[in-house]
């Protein structure tokens, strides 16, 4: 089959309507896990939500099918999964059915440690009793101690470790072959967070999907005063200090451009980054009264309030004030942060069941008029 018919618009192909996501840690993945939501608001699917009061599809734990909330009478009818949790293909292929597009996201280890350290600051031991990132990374084995493994897991390789593997494995040849093999087997996509306007529109060839459905405003992103500038010794310490996921990354960074070049190719490729930018732009300009992202402090509606941690200040957005219903409702849907997200399509959808209880202030009634 030649590649070339995915460009016929969608008269050649359906949306994709089952889909999984894998939901790593610090990659962007916020994002897009506030896309699939709109989608499957869009089309009315049925997403695989956490259950009872868990927040997460059981992480860090390796999932398990029961999860999921009513996955006893639901059974493998859900359309969407895309909360966080660690992946398990046997118990993952007894919620989704068998046609399921998987795919997930890895950002360069670089980026991806700098961004775990301030953001697990307080909650990791190893960022804990070090002073900063570099002071950690100098010599990482002085502050993480293979004994806390668990709360450890944001220090080391975190993407390995979203991916269902050990991620203080040893760095060997073959092992690493058999891993990245398995993923290919398991994942139809892999998209990359420092390439993400050129992701999502790979994302909108692959699934059929249109450009609004792909369409976003950066979610869950920090304020720039919170970024730890790595040294040069630091950049290079990560590369070994989390070899698993400098090797993931490397491999799938590679498989994405080729996959675009057999399929889009670059000049339509950079045709529809653009088409994406001005729309985004001018959804912006449309919803926000600020034209961009601003600190916890300055967010007015606390229920749009982002979950904040760490050293961080998790940014958020304020929409305009006097948009009419159907526009609030848009710009709302894409500025929902998550938390907030998941709590409103598990009472959407188990309008039975008790509501789950953030700790924050959410107001409802914002919300639940569809």
């Amino acid at each position: 089959k030649s590649h070339k018919e995915l460009l016929i618009p969608s008269m050649s192909c359906h949306a994709k309507t089952n889909v999984m996501f894998l939901k790593t840690h610090k990659t962007a993945s916020s994002t897009v896990l506030n896309i699939m939501f709109r989608f499957v608001e869009r089309y009315n699917l049925t997403v695989a939500l956490p259950a009872g009061q868990l927040l997460h599809l059981g992480y860090p734990k390796t999932f398990l099918a029961y999860f999921v909330e009513e996955f006893q009478s639901i059974g493998q009818n859900y359309n969407i999964m895309c909360n966080h949790l660690r992946f398990n293909v046997s118990e993952v292929h007894k919620v989704m059915a068998a046609n399921t597009f998987y795919f997930s996201i890895l950002r360069n280890p670089i980026h991806l440690l700098e961004s775990s350290y301030v953001y697990y600051k307080d909650s990791v031991p190893a960022f804990r009793t070090s002073k900063d990132v570099n002071e950690y990374l100098a010599s990482p084995t002085k502050y993480y101690h293979p004994a806390n493994y668990k709360q450890n897991i944001y220090a080391r390789n975190i993407m390995w470790f979203d991916f269902g593997y050990d991620n203080n494995a040893e760095d060997n040849k073959k092992y690493i072959q058999t891993v990245l093999k398995e993923i290919e087997q398991n994942f139809h996509l892999i998209l990359i967070a420092d390439y993400f306007d050129e992701s999502m529109i790979l994302l909108k060839h692959t699934l059929c999907w249109d450009l609004d459905d792909v369409i976003y405003f950066k979610l869950n992103s920090r304020s720039q005063d919170t970024i730890q500038t790595l040294t040069p010794e630091s950049k290079e310490q990560i590369k070994s200090w989390c070899s698993l996921d400098w090797k993931l990354y490397l491999h799938f960074n590679q498989s994405f451009w080729r996959r675009i070049e057999e399929t889009i190719g670059l000049n339509e490729l950079e045709k529809e980054v653009n088409h994406l930018r001005t729309r985004q732009k001018e959804l912006m300009e449309t919803c926000l009264l600020d034209q961009e992202a601003v600190g916890k402090d300055h967010i007015k509606n606390k229920a749009l309030l982002p979950f904040q941690s760490g050293a961080t200040n998790i940014l958020g957005y304020n929409l305009k004030q006097d948009l009419d219903n159907r526009t609030l409702r848009t710009c709302q849907k894409m500025v929902m942060p998550e938390l907030q997200y998941t709590s409103y399509l598990y009472a959407v959808q188990h309008p039975h069941k008790k509501r789950k209880q953030l700790g924050l202030p959410l107001l409802w009634t914002s919300f639940q008029e569809k």
